[in-house]
């Protein structure tokens, strides 16, 4: 399951010896890989596309910096144990941290609350001027937007929400890839967060878009218009400017396959391209209403 030079890598790193290797679902941007060693229970991320091997050294040292920094707070993250970000010494650039326990939850819109206050607790990370991530970046724009061949007036209008210059904001810590994927379960309760690789510095209501935006696609765009007040609830601050969640649910046009291919891996085949893009347009049709 891995190549000689990866296995020879994390014996040295670890000083462990390697008994088995099994690979995780769920991811689309890199390979994941459950590492058994001598001692404990590893995760190995690898980027393997040539896409996001172009990218992987900035992607890996960013999500090494950030495990470190977790370490250091009560964020439920993975701890770093080794990283290889431009595969020096192992077939694919690397990233081998801790197995966090626990398992996503894709099919239970009753953990929102959960989800809630625990992007508040993220938001709330204090970093100074060495420790702040890079500023977000946007995922899409006017002109990068997919539309469906059939694109009504709902698309248009979504469209032009996001001409319009980003809004001001005051900027806190953000995860950058909040969604239900992203966040483990054990006995009911959330027991891990993972995938650290594009966090920012930026508008808490971009982190609350993109979970809203994932709700309101796994589950129907009720539950994810409700996500923001849910925040709220917990204890965030949100400026509730309707750029921010445009700017995300379009990233997602016009069928959100890019995330349906690894939820389907999970279990949910009731996802089709047809009921996801139904999802999201009915989500960008209660955006415009609001």
């Amino acid at each position: 399951m891995i190549a000689d030079t990866t296995r020879q890598w994390i014996e040295l790193e670890t000083g462990e010896m390697v008994k088995d290797v099994v690979r995780l679902t769920g991811g689309w941007t890199s390979e994941m890989r459950r590492v058994e060693t001598t001692e404990r229970s590893l995760v190995l991320r690898s980027f393997v596309s040539e896409f996001y091997r172009r990218h992987a050294e900035g992607l890996l040292t960013r999500e090494a910096d950030i495990l470190t920094l977790l370490g250091r707070t009560a964020i439920p993250a993975a701890s770093l144990v080794a990283v290889d970000a431009v595969g020096a010494s192992c077939a694919d650039p690397s990233l081998l941290m801790t197995l966090l326990p626990g398992r996503i939850c894709l099919d239970d819109p009753g953990i929102a609350a959960q989800l809630a206050a625990q992007l508040v607790a993220i938001h709330q990370v204090e970093v100074d001027e060495s420790t702040r991530p890079r500023v977000y970046q946007a995922w899409t724009s006017p002109e990068r937007v997919q539309l469906p061949a059939d694109a009504g007036t709902t698309w248009t209008a979504a469209v032009d929400v996001i001409r319009a210059d980003p809004p001001s904001y005051d900027p806190v810590f953000l995860h950058r890839d909040f969604h239900p994927g992203n966040v483990l379960f054990d006995e009911g309760r959330i027991s891990g967060i993972v995938d650290w690789v594009e966090t920012s510095w930026g508008p808490a209501d971009l982190d609350v878009a993109h979970c809203s935006t994932a709700l309101a696609l796994l589950h129907g765009p009720s539950v994810g218009l409700a996500f923001p007040a849910a925040y709220v609830a917990a204890g965030g601050v949100l400026a509730r400017d309707k750029y921010w969640y445009f700017l995300d649910a379009l990233g997602f046009a016009p069928d959100a396959e890019k995330v349906a291919v690894p939820w389907r891996q999970c279990g949910r085949d009731d996802l089709t391209p047809d009921l996801l893009r139904q999802h999201l347009e009915a989500y960008l049709e209660g955006l415009l209403e609001r």
